[in-house]
C-alpha cells in the first residue's frame, strides 16, 4: 500500500509543478507579440474643431529583420524599411480598398481620398 500512496502523492506533486510551470510561462509571455505583428496600444481622438477630427494612435510592433512599423489598409503593420527610408508612403498600401493614396508635397505623409470626396490625411512624426 505504501508504494501506491507514494506514487499517487508524487504524481500529484508532479502535476502541481507542471501546472505552476505552465501558468508561470503564460504570465511571463503575456504582452509579447508574435514576430511580424502589431497592436494599437493607445488611441486619442480630438473633435473640438468643426468638420475635422484629429486622431492619434500609438502602435507596438514586433517586426522581422528588414521591416519597420508602418500602415497597411489603415491598420498598423510591419512594412519594408526601404519604403519608410525613401518616404514613398503609398507603396505600403496605407489606404482602404477603393480609396486613392497621394503623397503630401513635402513627403511628410499621405492622403487617402474616398470615392465620396472625403479626405483623410496622415502625417508621420
Amino acid at each position: 500500500m505504501l508504494p501506491l500512496r507514494l506514487r499517487r502523492s508524487l504524481t500529484a506533486a508532479g502535476l502541481c509543478l507542471l501546472l505552476v510551470a505552465v501558468l508561470h510561462k503564460n504570465i511571463l509571455h503575456q504582452g509579447h507579440l508574435s514576430s511580424g505583428s502589431c497592436e494599437v496600444v493607445m488611441m486619442d481622438r480630438d473633435s473640438s474643431q468643426p468638420r475635422r477630427t484629429i486622431a492619434r494612435q500609438t502602435a507596438r510592433c514586433a517586426c522581422r529583420t528588414g521591416q519597420i512599423a508602418g500602415t497597411v489598409r489603415a491598420r498598423p503593420a510591419c512594412v519594408d524599411v526601404d519604403i519608410v527610408s525613401s518616404r514613398q508612403w503609398c507603396l505600403m498600401g496605407p489606404c482602404l480598398d477603393r480609396e486613392g493614396c497621394h503623397l503630401l508635397v513635402n513627403q511628410s505623409g499621405w492622403t487617402c481620398t474616398q470615392p465620396g470626396g472625403r479626405v483623410k490625411t496622415t502625417t508621420v512624426s
